[in-house]
């Protein structure tokens, strides 16, 4: 975001929330207004709504991006905004934006020009309060793990087996690696522990992908915190700890409701990211969607190699989700650092779900016609329907074309032809291996000592049916950030896992990726000021 973008969303006079959930069919008394541009939706309006028949479901993802973006939330809200110019009822599901990234490199993340879901400035900072919310309830479980130790370990913990770390909603990388308890027998038990950025926390998976809380709660008493000596796992329930994490999200669970700079409702809810977590916005939300629009537009994190293949091998598969089509996001500046192979990968991994794809050539003012002319050209020739998006300058207008053609794929689609990757079945190292050599073009996968014993264990242990979310660098289709476009000939190596058994799926970690990320430079903080009226400034 630019400051261009913050001044053409304050331009804009909002409605209030309660005239958006109008269109909706919901009533003031569904909602639990925070202010007037935003509400959380009340669990009577879900429960009503679960009556309707389902809309269609369009994924949009994206070939492998540079590292300024190539404008996915941008275009998903202008493509929701298109839909309702063609006179077709819909919804935008988005993630909320982590304060991390705000303050640091990537900025915020509520699109951009006329693309917008607003208030953008209480979006990307605070919000509903929903992530907050999640980092305090992983904290408390963090504290009951420490207290344990303390107050005897009738569990037998070993406090050099302890999974579960504290987190925190910023870039800290003096963070990554602490050492809690000292001060003598009073204030704990030395260890070393450390902290990940909250969207990483496994109760932000589990809080996008319950049910309700009844579901959370189950699904929180799941979670492993650490080990015997034995090796024998510890789980939240043990700790008795579950009670008080759902009483603490027990808001965080309503889905956010705000709107589209044209007045679309949107739905922004939930937050992991998509390189280190399965980077997919709530089910809760996306459900609620499908009943109340004809059309539900959701975004999964970075291209189709991360969100797209986690938003079909967990999101879908946990909630029962089949989705209709799926647009590729592109631009000229990213087909010019990956090269037009990389992109025709990402359209061989939409077809690869059985999804048709749609390819969204993101225009910007800069692009010359005739590079413009000459992707769209590759695009058709691969089989793939392209339409050029101007969507950040004209808002629903300049993404019509797109919108046509995603109503097209929609009519078109044969729901029996959406297929996962894997099987539940298959062994975790298999699903493992069949994401690195269809999705990523990989020869094979290698995994380190480290790793393999603990998939070996889990296996055994009876979590092979589990899912796998992969944790790999966003900015290669190979696990080295250093190898655009389509690499060949690269094994991916897995050097550690972890058991989130709450959320339901393994996570592999892969090459240098980090859970806490850290500052840059010249960190988007020093931008950002509140002036003496009240007004944030320097958010991007």
């Amino acid at each position: 975001m630019g400051t261009r973008d913050l001044e053409i969303a304050r331009a804009v006079k909002l409605r209030p929330v309660e005239q958006v959930a109008e269109t909706l069919g919901l009533d003031p008394d569904d909602l639990e207004p925070y202010g007037t541009y935003k509400a959380k939706v009340r669990w009577k309006a879900i429960e009503r709504s679960r009556v309707r028949p389902d809309g269609a479901l369009v994924l949009v993802t994206a070939m492998t991006p540079t590292p300024a973006g190539e404008g996915k939330s941008t275009i998903a809200i202008g493509l929701a905004d298109g839909l309702r110019k063609l006179g077709s009822r819909s919804i935008v599901a988005l993630r909320q934006p982590a304060l991390g990234p705000v303050f640091g490199a990537k900025g915020g993340a509520t699109g951009g020009g006329r693309a917008q879901v607003a208030p953008m400035e209480e979006i990307n900072l605070h919000f509903t309060g929903d992530i907050h919310a999640v980092g305090a309830a992983h904290n408390l479980l963090a504290a009951m793990v420490d207290n344990h130790l303390v107050q005897g370990d009738a569990l037998a913990l070993d406090s050099r087996k302890i999974f579960w770390k504290r987190v925190v909603d910023m870039n800290d990388r003096a963070l990554r690696n602490v050492i809690v308890g000292l001060g003598g027998p009073a204030h704990g038990v030395p260890r070393e522990s450390g902290f990940e950025i909250t969207e990483a926390s496994e109760l932000m998976a589990i809080l996008c992908l319950a049910t309700d809380l009844r579901d959370f709660k189950a699904r929180a008493e799941r979670v492993v915190v650490g080990a015997t000596a034995g090796g024998d796992l510890v789980s939240a329930g043990q700790l008795h700890a579950a009670g008080a994490m759902a009483a603490l999200v027990r808001e965080a669970l309503k889905p956010n409701l705000v709107q589209t700079l044209e007045g679309t409702p949107a739905l922004v809810h939930g937050g992991p990211f998509g390189n280190i977590a399965h980077g997919c916005s709530s089910l809760i939300a996306t459900r609620l969607g499908l009943k109340l629009a004809e059309v539900v537009v959701t975004e999964a994190g970075f291209a189709t190699d991360l969100g797209a293949e986690k938003f079909v091998d967990i999101k879908c598969r946990t909630g029962g989700l089949a989705p209709a089509c799926a647009v590729v996001v592109a631009t000229v500046r990213a087909v010019k650092v990956h090269g037009l192979e990389n992109l025709a990968k990402h359209v061989q991994n939409v077809r690869r779900f059985g999804l048709a794809p749609v390819v969204a050539l993101n225009r910007f003012a800069t692009d010359p016609d005739a590079e413009v002319a000459a992707i769209l050209e590759a695009c058709r020739a691969m089989g793939a329907r392209a339409e050029e998006v101007r969507a950040w300058e004209l808002g629903g207008a300049g993404a019509t074309g797109l919108a046509q053609a995603v109503l097209d794929a929609v009519r078109s689609a044969d729901p029996a032809a959406f297929r996962y990757l894997y099987q539940d079945d298959w062994t975790l190292e298999k699903k493992i291996e069949t994401i690195a050599t269809e999705i990523y073009g990989a020869d094979g996968v290698r995994l380190m000592p480290a790793a393999a014993t603990k998939l070996e264990h889990w296996q055994a242990a009876g979590y092979g049916r589990l899912a796998v979310c992969m944790a790999k660098t966003q900015n290669s289709l190979s696990d080295d950030a250093k190898k655009p476009g389509r690499p060949r000939g690269f094994t991916v190596s897995v050097r550690e896992a972890k058991l989130a058994a709450g959320a339901g799926f393994v996570i592999a970690y892969t090459g240098d990726i980090l859970t806490m990320p850290g500052l840059p430079r010249v960190p988007g903080a020093e931008s950002i000021d509140i002036d003496l009226d009240g007004n944030i400034v320097g958010l991007f």
